[in-house]
């Protein structure tokens, strides 16, 4: 089975200028040319077309798709990935649904809707990256911790956060050593910070897997892109990084 540029177009919802451009930057070239010049898509093009749609869905640049479609040796593995992205989008949106669905009935009820739940879904973005790490329970307790929290004590809270990286900013800008008492210092009261935080290795006095986790973000703030530019610049991030290292080896 083919179809031709203008069918995939309208199947696809795109246009028929898009998949020429596709065509041109080497993403999606048409399975033949006939000799008429019509361009023709099998299904094993249409399935690189719904990658890239997916892809593209999901932010990505076209040069990021190339790279990505080059380096990738086996499809179904990539095919694995996207079911995997997309299941974890249908679960957030289920949970954006029912905290809407729980807000609509509340207000026709004419009873006050629960704060946490109506934000259930909005606010859980590394959900997926904190079980990976420490598994559902540290999740679901400091998930629960942060929801059964007043919006004044969310705020305080979110504020003694942007007290702490202010220091780490200005220690930075002065050439604080990591090493140094004031870094240390610093480090300490990162620690508490986070040990105020249920589930997490710190809150429950694990040792071990308190060592790996301050190492793991100190790691974190330079090398993840959403936290890299935390701390104003790479030097103020390495600063926490390093310090917390220290931290973690000699004083943990």
């Amino acid at each position: 089975m083919e179809w031709t540029i203008q069918e995939l177009a309208a199947r696809a919802g795109v246009t028929s200028r898009t998949l020429r451009h596709y065509d041109r930057v080497g993403l999606l070239p048409p399975s033949r040319v006939g000799a008429n010049g019509y361009r023709y898509y099998n299904p094993t093009a249409v399935a690189q077309l719904q990658r890239i749609l997916l892809m593209r869905r999901l932010g990505m640049g076209l040069s990021a798709i190339a790279e990505v479609l080059a380096d990738e040796v086996d499809a179904c593995d990539g095919l694995r990935a996207h079911i995997a992205a997309l299941e974890e989008e249908q679960d957030r949106v289920e949970r954006q649904i029912r905290s809407v669905r729980h807000t609509l009935e509340a207000l026709e009820s004419g009873v006050e809707p629960r704060m946490d739940v109506m934000l259930a879904g909005f606010n859980d973005h590394y959900k997926d990256e904190v079980i990976s790490r420490w598994g559902e329970r540290a999740f679901q307790a400091s998930n629960d911790w942060w929801h059964g929290k007043t919006l004044d004590q969310q705020r305080a809270w979110k504020q003694a956060a942007e007290d702490l990286v202010a220091a780490w900013v200005a220690a930075a800008k002065a050439g604080v050593s990591p090493a140094s008492e004031h870094a240390q210092s610093l480090a300490a009261r990162h620690v508490r910070w986070l040990s105020r935080i249920p589930g997490t290795p710190t809150a429950e006095g694990d040792r071990e897997r308190s060592i790996e986790m301050v190492e793991c973000l100190g790691d974190m703030y330079v090398d993840d892109p959403r936290f890299a530019g935390m701390y104003d610049d790479a030097v103020g991030a390495t600063l926490v990084r390093d310090a917390l290292h220290v931290y973690a080896r000699t004083r943990m």
